[in-house]
């Protein structure tokens, strides 16, 4: 019965997933998300207390991993890895190119925006990887590669780029935007002295 309970509750997330990329988080309705997996609307309740709940979970299931150290182990960097270690963490960082997802997460960043609660998780992201940026950034200035002036600044100017990257990846702009090529400039200005390689570039 368990099993049943929870395959029947990744089907509401996964429709509801895929109705909210559709129609969008607030015109998207349990009526709709029922009917989609094939159950009835009181059955929902099962599994989920609420909409609000679901979206609780969607939430999760869309940004869940999205933790600075998720990115980049800064106990693993050192003098001769750590420019390649920051160029390729940015890299991880920018959403992957699925249109559903992208959907998704241009839906919440919409959402946010109207809904408080939301705005504040972003938020609380937000200043998790700064506060990443900056650890990582004082490890590289200990290590004599990253200039030690301004560390927290610097930390705040890569977080920023990379949220209008993200940003630009996510509303899908219609303008080509070489994003790596962004990064890499960035990257080269908070270092000692520009490093034109930092190895092979990881896929978007």
């Amino acid at each position: 019965m368990r099993k049943k309970k929870e395959l029947t509750s990744n089907q509401l997330i996964e429709a509801a997933f895929e109705l909210f990329a559709q129609h969008g988080i607030e015109k998207t309705s349990l009526a709709m998300i029922a009917t989609k997996v094939g159950i009835t609307k009181p059955s929902i309740y099962y599994h989920f207390a609420s909409k609000e709940e679901l979206i609780d979970r969607i939430f999760e299931y869309s940004l869940g991993d999205y933790q600075f150290d998720h990115f980049v182990q800064i106990d693993e960097c050192n003098e001769q890895n750590f420019a390649k270690k920051l160029y390729q963490a940015g890299l991880r960082m920018f959403p992957e190119k699925d249109e559903i997802y992208l959907r998704v997460l241009n839906e919440f960043m919409s959402y946010a925006v109207r809904n408080e609660k939301y705005l504040k998780r972003i938020a609380k992201f937000e200043q998790e990887f700064i506060e990443g940026f900056q650890d990582l950034l004082q490890k590289g200035a200990d290590l004599g590669i990253v200039k030690p002036q301004n560390i927290a600044a610097k930390a705040h100017m890569l977080a920023i780029v990379i949220d209008g990257i993200q940003d630009s990846i996510v509303m899908q702009m219609p303008f080509k935007t070489d994003y790596k090529d962004i990064w890499r400039e960035v990257v080269n200005s908070v270092l000692t002295k520009n490093q034109n390689e930092f190895g092979e570039d990881e896929q978007l």
